[in-house]
């Protein structure tokens, strides 16, 4: 699952492999900053590049627009928690929405690559993306979120809604964590090479 794992110091390359960017809601890859998730955004359009079928997403979608596969095919536990947080973010202010949720394990693949390509190795691009076969995108146990400001609010109240973050380099990516609404969020893995689920 190192796709959720790159959020303030990912270079650039189009989606994210498991997050959503704090810093920019909606950039593609190759134009996110460093410091920014590789999102799926602007990829949705593109005709026979993986779509919105496979999990892309255009900008601005939020956790209520379930006519998106990479939204309506997330875990149901994990998305009913999102949209109860997003719907008390909302009162002070703050829209969370999704660069990456579900993915197909052909959109994972290609995420993989392209990482490797910008990264130069596998074993640096596994810092960032993870293959299809450990993924919690894939599965729709995860999801990226922006902007700044959500992942802020989430940092803050996302235990009370069982929402972690699991990657200490990836401030966008969340996972649900049931037992954290009564003991907190488990301890950060520095990013997702530590995470003994990569290691399949």
């Amino acid at each position: 699952m190192i796709t959720a794992a790159l959020v303030y110091q990912m270079p650039n390359f189009s989606s994210s492999a498991s997050s959503g960017s704090p810093a920019s809601s909606a950039s593609s890859a190759a134009e996110s900053p460093i410091g920014t998730p590789p999102g799926d955004h602007k990829r949705a359009g593109r005709r026979g590049a993986h779509g919105e079928a496979d999990g892309a997403l255009p900008d601005g979608v939020t956790v209520f627009d379930d006519g998106y596969p990479a939204v309506a095919k997330l875990d149901p536990d994990l998305l009913q928690a999102l949209q109860e947080a997003a719907t008390d973010a909302a009162d002070d202010g703050v829209k969370i929405y999704v660069n990456s949720g579900w993915r197909s394990p052909e959109r994972q693949n290609q995420l993989l690559r392209e990482a490797v390509s910008t990264y130069g190795s596998k074993e640096e691009a596994a810092r960032w993306v993870a293959t299809a076969d450990t993924s919690p995108h894939v599965s729709g146990d995860a999801i990226d979120i922006g902007h700044s400001n959500a992942t802020a609010w989430l940092s803050e109240h996302g235990t009370e809604y069982g929402l972690c973050q699991i990657y200490r380099n990836e401030p966008w990516h969340y996972e649900l964590r049931t037992s954290a609404i009564d003991h907190g969020c488990p301890r950060m893995y520095a990013d997702p090479t530590q995470d003994p689920r990569m290691q399949q």
